[in-house]
């Protein structure tokens, strides 16, 4: 899972599938980590799914977790402010 240190913290890429039965991380793929989440792809309501997963996960507030790349695709960076790469691979695994 590629996980890279910024100046405010850390990106990740993630490969997003939507219309899932439950929202979960469920591996890595290409080298990324792969979340489902169970909303649709529609109105931004997967990206926002996905931010409040990896909030709650994260245990960071939803301001500190934003999109960089990838909105409209499956395969998207997500940027995290105020968390080190060990600490954010520390608790997705955990969450595996």
């Amino acid at each position: 899972m590629k996980i890279t240190a910024t100046r405010t913290g850390a990106e990740i890429d993630v490969r997003v599938i939507p219309r899932a039965k439950k929202t979960a991380i469920d591996g890595v793929r290409d080298n990324a980590i792969l979340i489902r989440v169970a909303a649709p792809p529609v109105d931004d309501a997967a990206n926002d799914a996905l931010i409040e997963f990896l909030s709650k996960t994260l245990r960071l507030p939803r301001r500190s977790i934003r999109i960089v790349s990838g909105a409209r695709g499956r395969l998207k960076r997500i940027a995290v402010d105020g968390a080190t790469p060990d600490q954010i691979r520390s608790k997705l695994k955990a969450d595996s």
